[in-house]
């Protein structure tokens, strides 16, 4: 138990530091955030033309997917803040002159392009996996391409790449970490190496930092789940989520109901057996 000797002082320490570690965090959500939603317009608008009929369209943006995907985002970031700036060195009348120098916007970006190039797979993927006789459906119908995408396939493949994205976006959060080594922006990660000094590497990171980015990504994939059952409730394939969250569980009828027993016939003859009937003329 020598372990966890020093570990009271070191709470008092991260309470001290709580204003630091609240300010990352918030870097952290917010990167997370704007990363994320920047990856999945990324991903819907490269996926929807990656699974265009039109080559023109196809072609590319797959070469894009392919090439996003394919480099490390930490290539990536180091080339939008370190090579990028020298085109607008060279050419100071370029406009979005401050932007190009915005390191947190430049994290943002290189989150959105890298994990959004992953989701455009993971779209045009499910967009194949809808039945092909939805598919057949809509062109015996004539409609055109962006008629079919909007009223039949996308919804039925939004909930099939709803898994899909919320690990990916689990993985943007994780992957957000490595904007400590960027200028001027102080995620929590760059707190928590901090906050190493006047403790030590297993509080700061096996302990605080497991236990926080555990819980972030544990609300990410409830609010993922969350849309996930809305969207399978829509399309008539689970409950809704306001079955799914309600405490009492829904009844299953064990026998008819009344009224239609009620509606049943008393007076008719079993096969080959007597009838009950009155004649007409009300001789039996």
């Amino acid at each position: 138990m020598e372990f966890f000797e020093d570990w009271p002082r070191y709470f008092e320490v991260a309470i001290n530091w709580s204003d630091r570690l609240l300010a990352g965090l918030w870097t952290t959500v917010q990167l997370t955030l704007f990363g994320g939603i920047l990856a999945f317009v990324i991903a819907i608008t490269l996926g929807l033309l990656a699974g265009s009929p039109n080559g023109w369209l196809r072609i590319p943006a797959r070469i894009l997917i392919e090439f996003f995907r394919g480099i490390s985002l930490v290539v990536l970031l180091f080339w939008l803040m370190f090579v990028l700036p020298q085109i607008w060195m060279r050419n100071p009348d370029l406009p979005f002159r401050d932007l190009v120098y915005n390191t947190f916007l430049l994290g943002v970006i290189a989150l959105g392009l890298n994990y959004g190039a992953y989701g455009a797979e993971a779209v045009r993927a499910s967009l194949t996996t809808v039945a092909s006789g939805q598919w057949e459906a809509t062109t015996a119908l004539s409609m055109s391409w962006p008629h079919k995408m909007r009223r039949v396939i996308f919804p039925q493949a939004w909930a099939l790449m709803l898994p899909s994205l919320s690990n990916l976006w689990i993985h943007l959060l994780k992957g957000s970490a490595i904007a400590y080594i960027m200028p001027f922006v102080s995620d929590f990660t760059a707190e928590l190496n901090q906050l190493r000094r006047p403790t030590d590497i297993w509080f700061s990171h096996a302990f605080v930092g497991l236990v926080v980015y555990f819980i972030l990504a544990l609300i990410l994939t409830l609010f993922m789940q969350a849309l996930e059952a809305r969207a399978k409730h829509k399309l008539g394939r689970g409950p809704s989520l306001r079955e799914i969250l309600s405490p009492a569980p829904k009844a299953i009828p064990t026998e008819a109901p009344a009224t239609a027993r009620s509606a049943e016939p008393k007076n008719m003859a079993g096969p080959g057996g007597p009838s009950n009937s009155t004649p007409a003329g009300g001789v039996r």
